[in-house]
């Protein structure tokens, strides 16, 4: 029995930052990372899949060059094999970064192996026994595969990664936030692609107008959607994947030369041996923790995506400051302080943070709404980028600001002006009255929110 301060389990966003903060304070710190150093982020996430996308993004604006009045004499081809190898390269970096930080720094301890709970603060990796007053569980996900696909070949958001060639026709099941990333980017490599989404719309938790935009952007660019799919399930025939959809209007099946699966994510904690120990899982198999991230269990943590409170890179990054900042700094953080925010990355992208105009209808408050398209933003018209919107909502008594969108070019990188107003807690005056740079995108949040109006 191998004996630690702390153990840390999984080597995603939270766990290098987790375990150099317990070696910096002088814990003793064993680190287990079973499979690639990184986590699903630098792997098979945030990092591949956005180089990927930079890559299609580039071939897109080489097919608009006539736009601009620029001639390119020649053909524009797509060479599969140099984009996966840049993606590559760019992971490969990352991932060897990760575990050189933690095999080089003092105070922690590298096992690479599968981590089981023997015990509520005893594991094994292979045939090592290690314990520790403190146990973090940082163990990520993985896709969800959903019944009725057993007998054919499918890819999912990791092994779609490893392809070399551009298909003929994806087939996409799942019209969430993963699909349509594939689709748009698989799209502008040259595949036909036909998404097939079980609900009446895309993106459910988005707004409506948000999800209708959204697919009209993919549609115009060529991207098949098929949705109330119902009995979906898929066979391998002559060489080709069958899938069945069953919809009311429309085929009953779609045939294409790949499918990919990207219908959710579920927790990699059905292997970890919890049942040893008195950590509490929800149905869905996400670890139960409190407000510090604390579980059920004797001193242990769950951070990132295996927790079920975010999902996201930051989020996870934002797991490992609040436990930091409990445990060594004497400042009390807590889960609920976060307000939630992500982005989608089809191009042009969108950029979330807080509440949706549905969740704000729902709502007692009194309710401003401003709003603003983009074709009527100049420096969106200059860049040839006129795809999309930008709305807000304010909270007409306290003047704070409840929640925002902002799909169209780098809304990505533009929400971050309003995140940041949120977490001061000040007044939506704030950036009205603020002066942007012209011209800018982001000049016309402050005229947007000169023409506030009620939310009806």
């Amino acid at each position: 029995m191998e004996q630690f301060d702390t153990i840390i389990i999984g080597t995603g966003q939270a766990g290098p930052s987790l375990a150099a903060r317990c070696a910096e304070e002088g814990l003793k710190t064993a680190v287990i990372e079973r499979d690639q150093f990184g986590g699903t982020c630098v792997n098979t996430g945030c990092t591949p899949t956005k180089a990927l996308v930079a890559s299609a993004r580039a071939a897109y604006m080489a097919h608009r060059m006539s736009d601009f009045g620029i001639d390119i004499d020649g053909s524009i081809s797509i060479d599969m094999e140099k984009v996966k190898a840049r993606k590559d390269a760019i992971v490969k970096e990352s991932t060897e970064g990760v575990e050189r930080w933690l095999k080089d720094t003092e105070n922690i301890r590298v096992y690479e192996g599968h981590a089981r709970f023997e015990d509520e603060n005893v594991l094994s990796v292979g045939r090592n026994k290690l314990t520790a007053d403190k146990i973090f569980i940082n163990v990520g996900g993985r896709a969800f595969i959903p019944s009725g696909f057993d007998e054919v070949n499918y890819l999912t958001n990791s092994s779609i990664l490893d392809l070399d060639k551009v298909p003929d026709h994806l087939i996409i099941v799942g019209g969430g936030y993963i699909g349509l990333e594939f689709g748009q980017m698989y799209r502008r490599f040259g595949s036909k692609i036909t998404i097939i989404e079980q609900g009446r719309r895309l993106l459910p938790r988005e707004d409506e107008d948000i999800s209708n935009a959204i697919q009209e952007i993919l549609e115009n660019e060529g991207i098949n959607f098929r949705f109330g799919a119902e009995c979906i399930g898929g066979s391998n025939e002559d060489g080709q994947i069958v899938v069945d959809v069953n919809c009311k209007s429309g085929p009953p099946q779609v045939t294409g030369s790949h499918l990919l699966l990207a219908t959710g994510r579920r927790p990699n904690t059905d292997d970890l041996g919890l049942e040893h120990t008195t950590v509490q899982t929800d149905d869905r198999g996400f670890i139960q923790v409190d407000n510090q991230l604390r579980t059920t269990g004797t001193d242990i943590w769950a951070l990132g995506d295996c927790n079920g409170e975010g999902a996201f890179t930051h989020t996870a990054y934002n797991d490992f400051e609040i436990v930091a900042a409990n445990l060594f700094d004497d400042k009390e953080r807590r889960l609920s302080d976060r307000i939630m925010c992500y982005g989608l990355y089809i191009d042009p992208a969108l950029g979330r943070v807080g509440m949706t105009e549905a969740r704000a209808k729902e709502s007692d408050r009194k309710v401003l709404i401003g709003k603003r398209p983009m074709d009527r933003i100049a420096r969106a018209k200059e860049k040839g980028e006129t795809r999309g919107f930008m709305k807000i909502l304010v909270d007409a008594d306290t003047e704070n600001i409840l929640g925002a969108a902002i799909l169209g070019i780098e809304g990505d990188e533009i929400i971050h002006s309003i995140i940041d107003i949120m977490y001061a807690g000040e007044s939506y005056t704030t950036i009205r009255d603020a002066v942007h740079i012209h011209p800018t995108v982001s000049e016309l949040i402050p005229t947007m929110l000169e023409n506030l109006e009620p939310l009806n």
